[in-house]
């Protein structure tokens, strides 16, 4: 029999089979000499080869490499399996294979960075060595463990073809649902001979058919709820280290260098009750509702919905380029198409679903135009989260009608610096007045002596944490203590707070600008930016010699580490200073609201109406008025509206966010 089908013989196929009756025999995974395998198993072998192209094949003691798997579950050349109706290939190897996870244990700030601890402490070698290759390289780490061996280093790894498979496919798949979400920092549990999946679930009228999969790779399909849950990705994204001093004695202390996890379960996406409730799979690994049949080789086998799709994408479009700039050194098995999708996926995964921006008008006052600059955290963690080297900024730039400017702050250099921040590290700010003041949200770590530090087993405590919290985030919370805010978004009412109610998401900054009496237009543009691994962080890895931080740091300084515009808004101001003086007593509050009202009050100005616009230019209300204090209703559905507040001295603007 030929090893590929055309669609027309498949469709063929199909219809025989159903009128013979057989399908439900072979959906139950009954054996028999009808079943239509279209191929032997040493057909299936070379099948497997041709899909894998460079995913390994083997197996060890464990577990089994990503090649074997990609041969039933990655590019169908007859177009059946891994296909959308519409004709979409979303196979599951080929989403896979060019992601940050594939590539974990290539990675090569990673490789670079496990040579700079093991350098300031090299007696840790062994333990520290080991402790990194168990998320980066759990095939090789896990397996070394299960034949109870000591110790799985980075010697073992570049010579290991299934650690090399990164985070692979039965690295989650394999894991076990017992005390799953209750153990951390790489301490993870394996079931042998064993794979758990999202479908023949209870409620699942389709039952496996798990007969190929034990016939030809040896593990047993099984249906469990765990590897759709956050507590799947919670052994990897929360670590908690222990903390060494400056001559590298363990001190008894502990770090927690990332708790994306604990992040999530500190906000309102953990609630599954909570119509914004949702699990680290919904955003990293979006479903679809289109049926999908899951398997080549086996065209009996019917659609699965829903299905979700491994892109496994997060924010670090810096590392997959650089995958995609040296992919030959580094030996990644996926092409440079795949690579730009993944890349793709993550550019929208960082522009339209972790942050909005909203930019506003505040007031003049006392010759000083003041502007908002409001963020709402999407993500359901904190932004940015994950490794610390992680940051975000705002860049806040003011010109008049000749592009002089009237401010700067948060501009990028040409070393990829942020202009004006302090050398050690920039404060938080609730309102920025001057050039040198910069708005970088990101986690500053001190060693045992109170200075900064990015060597991760000397850190000891935050001496900064004003990342974006995610909704519903509180530090009541049961997990406050791994997912802390440090630094001065303590004292700030406009951080994570609304009305001093916590649990927002946001941050609002103000900006003042000394106007100097300009009358005239005022430019106004804020951008907020992401950037993956900012050069202040490299300084003390690049003043060690290793071939692995060479390599990287000469790749590094090729490519550059321009950050990622996240969001950007513009709006233009008019100044004229009897209007805008006349008019400074009105304030116009909450803003951002959440609660569909806001409050307009006046110290001695009279107002006389009230109008709401959508951003149009449609009048949603207008109301007659005389006084000095109203509430004015916003409509339900949010977005930004204008609140038109006429007065017999004139009429002021106000943009209103409604979320």
């Amino acid at each position: 029999m030929n090893l590929l089908f055309t669609k027309k013989r498949v469709a063929s196929a199909l219809i025989l089979m159903g009128a013979l009756g057989v399908v439900l025999l072979f959906s139950f995974g009954f054996r028999s000499e009808k079943t239509p395998n279209y191929h032997s198993a040493e057909d299936m072998k070379m099948f497997q080869a041709a899909v894998a192209t460079n995913l390994p094949l083997g197996s060890n003691d464990l577990f089994t490499g990503s090649g074997k798997c990609a041969g039933c579950h990655g590019h169908d050349p007859t177009e059946y399996a891994g296909f959308t109706e519409g004709g979409w290939d979303v196979n599951v190897a080929d989403f896979w294979r060019s992601s940050i996870m594939a590539n974990s244990a290539k990675d090569p700030l990673w490789r670079a960075k496990v040579s700079h601890e093991v350098a300031v402490n090299p007696d840790h070698q062994l333990e520290l060595e080991n402790k990194c290759t168990a998320c980066h390289a759990p095939l090789g780490n896990f397996n070394h463990a299960y034949n109870e061996e000591d110790h799985y280093t980075m010697a073992m790894l570049v010579s290991d073809s299934l650690g090399l498979d990164g985070v692979s496919c039965v690295a989650c798949h394999q894991q076990s649902p017992r005390d799953i979400g209750t153990t951390f920092s790489g301490e993870l549990a394996f079931v042998e001979d064993t794979v758990y999946g999202p479908h023949g679930g209870p409620e699942d009228d389709i039952p496996l058919f798990g007969q190929p999969m034990t016939s030809f790779v040896g593990y047993e399909p099984l249906y469990s709820e765990h590897i759709s849950e956050s507590e799947t990705c919670a052994g990897c994204h929360t670590l908690i280290t222990a903390t060494a001093d400056l001559e590298g004695n363990l001190t008894g202390g502990k770090y927690v260098e990332q708790a994306t996890y604990h992040e999530w379960l500190n906000s309102v996406y953990a609630d599954n009750t909570d119509p914004m409730g949702q699990e680290c799979q919904g955003c990293h690994m979006p479903r679809i509702d289109e049926g999908v049949v899951i398997s080549s080789n086996y065209i009996f086998l019917q659609p699965r919905t829903p299905y979700s799709l491994h892109t496994m994408v997060g924010a670090n479009t810096f590392m997959l380029t650089m995958f995609k700039n040296n992919m030959d050194e580094l030996g990644i098995a996926a092409t440079e198409e795949q690579l730009d999708s993944t890349i793709a996926y993550t550019m929208d995964m960082l522009q339209n679903q972790s942050v909005d921006l909203a930019l506003e008008e505040s007031y003049y006052e006392e010759d000083t135009l003041a502007f908002t600059v409001t963020l709402l955290n999407k993500a359901g963690h904190k932004f940015p989260s994950g490794y610390p080297a992680r940051r975000a900024f705002i860049e806040f730039i003011a010109t008049d009608d000749e592009g002089n400017e009237l401010m700067r702050s948060g501009v990028i250099q040409d070393d990829y610096e942020v202009e004006g921040q302090d050398e050690l590290y920039e404060p938080h700010y609730d309102v920025i007045t001057n050039n040198d003041q910069v708005q970088i949200y990101e986690q500053v770590v001190s060693d045992v002596e109170g200075n900064p530090t990015t060597v991760l087993e000397r850190m000891d405590h935050l001496i900064k944490d004003n990342r974006l919290a995610p909704i519903g985030f509180s530090s009541d919370h049961q997990v406050y203590d791994t997912t802390l805010v440090a630094g001065l978004a303590l004292s700030d009412e406009n951080w994570n707070k609304i009305d001093g109610v916590e649990g927002s998401g946001s941050d609002v900054v103000t900006y003042k600008i000394a106007m100097n009496g300009y009358e005239g237009s005022v430019n106004v543009s804020a951008k907020l930016y992401y950037q993956s691994v900012p050069p202040k962080w490299l300084e003390e890895m690049f003043s060690y010699d290793t071939p692995e931080i060479e390599w990287f740091q000469e790749k590094y300084l090729e490519q550059g580490a321009a950050p990622v515009l996240v969001q950007e808004q513009s709006v233009v101001s008019v100044v004229d200073l009897v209007q805008n003086r006349a008019l400074s007593d009105i304030k116009v509050y909450p803003n951002p609201s959440t609660q569909g009202f806001v409050n307009i009050q006046s110290k001695d100005t009279r107002i006389t109406n009230v109008s709401v616009y959508d951003m149009r230019g449609q009048l949603i209300s207008s109301t007659p008025l005389n006084g000095v204090f109203y509430r004015v209703d916003l409509p339900d559905t949010p977005g930004t509206y204008l609140v038109v507040i006429d007065t017999p001295k004139g009429q002021k603007v106000e943009r209103i966010l409604r979320w």
